[in-house]
């Protein structure tokens, strides 16, 4: 049986390590400004690919105005930077600067048409994550995005 093309590349990521906390089945609560008084369901998992290389971010809300989502979350050490490449059902795909706090992480992608930021906190035990999401469009101020409480499974 031949090897699999690249497999010893298949190891953890030493740049990744802190997302060890968020890896699993989540189930989501939001709200977005856009929806006032609508509560906003779905589910997210974080999954290792190839052996922890990369995290794999699944995401899905039960509302037919929010697109289902994949996003891969990487490193490049030499910079000693944290990004996540996103992309989703309607065709988007964006990149995200992240970096990690003490009790969570946030992601942030500026661009002159629509920028976005998102600070996540990890709380009780690492069982639940709070979400803030914000948005700017074609450089204005920063208004509130979707935002969600993560609840493990």
């Amino acid at each position: 049986m031949a090897r699999a093309i690249g497999a010893n590349a298949s190891i953890a990521n030493p740049q990744l390590k802190f997302f060890e906390r968020i890896v699993g089945e989540w189930r989501t609560v939001g709200t977005h400004p856009a929806m006032p008084g609508v509560t906003l369901r779905g589910r997210v998992s974080f999954a290792w690919q190839d052996g922890g290389a990369f995290l794999i971010w699944r995401s899905e809300v039960e509302h037919p105005l929010f697109p289902d989502g994949i996003a891969i979350i990487g490193s490049d050490a030499a910079a000693g930077t944290l990004f996540i490449s996103y992309f989703d059902e309607r065709g988007v795909s964006r990149k995200y600067d992240v970096t990690l706090h003490e009790h969570g992480f946030a992601m942030q992608r500026l661009d002159p048409k629509f920028s976005q930021r998102m600070t996540f906190s990890l709380e009780a035990g690492d069982a639940r994550m709070v979400s803030k999401g914000e948005m700017s469009r074609e450089g204005a101020a920063w208004e509130p995005d979707l935002s969600q409480t993560f609840e493990r499974l």
